[in-house]
């Protein structure tokens, strides 16, 4: 951003931001962006917690949603809500399965859009303990479905909250916590989520060999484990730091640093809120609102994109293969346990891809790890594809090719996504932000919802294992889109990433090109001698 730019941010701000603030706020910026992951860990061991006990919120969507795909290959579920085959064995329809996983999508849309909402109304705590609380009511109606209608409700009602979960845990993590700390805490949202399925498959096999309804009730059930403790959790939570400057709530934003910091974290608090307020300043003149419209307005136009298509490429990589991996395993000739088996196996396999990603985001960065991801992804489906060609059953062979699959998909695109998310939009706007591109997410994934049952399902097109050729096709056009358009935010400010947007950037010259967080432009970053004189300077202009 120009000079002139800032000068016209500092004058036209809804609070005067005196030379202190651009002062303070400049030296925190640069020790922010030179923090290193141990001193992260060091400074911020409460914004560590914090934020991986909201995020464990997610673990309850998983667990549901891998629960909904894999009773499709479930017996007993199958004979209660499905229909008898003229071999004597039961099937979910692809019409029931297309609407059943899409139900929950519905929800999500709906609870996505209140949260974009409310969440910057009343705050992260006071959002997250609602929603918590209803979704502990909800819960029964899954439990006590009579038929696979009122068990449709179920999926769409539940999504509501789910949806705020989604967004929310993500724009928490990426609040709360330094730059050096940004992408492991908003990626740990995606282990929660590895961590739900692996649960849900577990508990699967484990009442796979009862032949009654408690098979499928029982996991249901399960969901009540979760809420309580993580409402009781959120009630002592501090609010995030930024949503609370964004409400001109200055004091309470200096209070929630100080409970997010160590005592001798050696941070100053108020050097660190005045680096919030002076980036919420400045995107206050690039920004003019905080509403879904000021999304697409702007530079925010490009960022809105960059974020939704990130996220929509979760679904357009084939990771519908490995959701439907139990009922598409038995399909594919796979034996009923051993299909679960495969499926804990894949994520299993999960969790450790997770946190390798850990590793590599720090080495590589995350547009690197997001473009390999994809080609690594191309090649398993290729496989899988081929796998599918002959007529001898090759259930076995393409049950290890998916898990190839999904351990590459949650080393590169399951975590990564969420620390692109969070980064891409401006603080004002990154609630509703992730609103629009995890929306965007749902409907693409309706989508594929809708075409990957009529792939795989016995009675629609029975491609099996063939079905890996249309994903790879999807899965190489996305290559190409990173490729131009996804940028490189690693080790930059959420200040730098404005000011490098601002300034038109291309996505393939974010990681090389400097700036210069004081003075608000491209170039060479300032000396820290230099900041207090480039402040005086700015303010005399006015």
């Amino acid at each position: 951003m120009s000079g002139a730019q800032e000068d016209a941010a500092i004058k036209g701000g809804s609070a005067a931001v005196d030379v202190d603030v651009i002062d303070d706020g400049g030296f925190a910026t640069e020790q922010e962006v030179r923090m290193t992951f141990r001193e992260g860990m060091k400074r911020y061991p409460y914004a560590i917690l914090w934020s991986m006990l909201l995020s464990c919120a997610i673990i309850m969507e998983g667990f549901d949603l891998v629960l909904i795909g894999n009773f499709f290959g479930y017996p007993e579920f199958k004979k209660k809500y499905g229909y008898q085959k003229a071999d004597g064995t039961y099937n979910i329809s692809a019409k029931w399965q297309t609407s059943l996983s899409n139900a929950t999508y519905v929800g999500e849309i709906i609870g996505l859009f209140i949260n974009g909402i409310v969440s910057e109304k009343y705050g992260y705590r006071k959002t997250m303990i609602a929603s918590l609380s209803i979704l502990t009511a909800l819960i029964f109606i899954p439990f006590f479905a009579p038929n696979i209608e009122v068990l449709l409700v179920g999926a769409i009602t539940l999504g509501i909250p789910w949806g705020v979960f989604q967004t929310l845990t993500t724009a928490y993590a990426s609040e709360v916590c330094p730059t050096a700390l940004r992408a492991y805490l908003t990626t740990f949202v995606n282990l929660c989520w590895v961590i739900g399925q692996l649960i849900a498959s577990s508990v699967l096999r484990g009442f796979l060999s009862r032949h009654d309804e408690w098979a499928y009730r029982i996991p249901y059930a399960l969901q009540w484990v979760w809420p309580v403790p993580i409402i009781i959790g959120c009630i002592f939570a501090p609010e995030s730091p930024w949503w609370l400057v964004r409400q001109n709530r200055i004091k309470d934003a200096e209070n929630a640093v100080r409970r997010l910091t160590a005592e001798d974290s050696g941070v100053d608090i108020q050097k660190a809120v005045s680096a919030m307020i002076r980036t919420n300043e400045l995107e206050k003149e690039i920004t003019s609102g905080t509403s879904y419209w000021d999304c697409f307005k702007g530079t925010d136009l490009r960022r809105t994109e960059i974020a939704c298509m990130v996220w929509a490429i979760q679904q357009l990589c084939g990771t519908s293969l490995a959701a439907y991996s139990t009922y598409f395993l038995q399909e594919a000739g796979v034996a009923v346990g051993a299909s679960f088996d495969f499926t804990m196996g894949a994520y299993a396999l999960g969790i450790c891809g997770t946190l390798s990603s850990w590793l590599l985001m720090g080495k590589v960065g995350r547009r690197t790890l997001y473009l390999w991801g994809l080609v690594g992804l191309f090649l398993a489906l290729t496989v899988i594809g081929v796998l599918g060609i002959p007529k001898a059953n090759m259930g076995i062979a393409i049950g290890s090719a998916l898990l190839v699959f999904t351990l590459i998909y949650d080393i590169t695109i399951g975590p990564v996504c969420y620390a692109l998310v969070s980064e891409m939009s401006t603080t004002r706007l990154r609630s509703k932000s992730i609103v629009l591109a995890r929306n965007f997410y749902n409907i693409v994934g309706i989508i594929v919802n809708v075409i990957t049952p009529l792939l795989v399902n016995t009675d629609s097109l029975n491609w099996k294992g063939k079905a890996g050729f249309f994903w790879a096709g999807s899965c190489l056009l996305c290559f190409i889109y990173c490729y131009f358009r996804l940028p490189e935010p690693a080790n930059r400010s959420y200040l730098e990433m404005d000011i490098l947007f601002e300034n038109k950037i291309s996505a393939r010259k974010f990681a090389k090109t400097p700036v210069d967080s004081v003075a608000g432009a491209i170039g060479t970053s300032s000396s820290s001698g230099s900041i207090k004189d480039q402040s005086v300077e700015h303010v005399e202009k006015i």
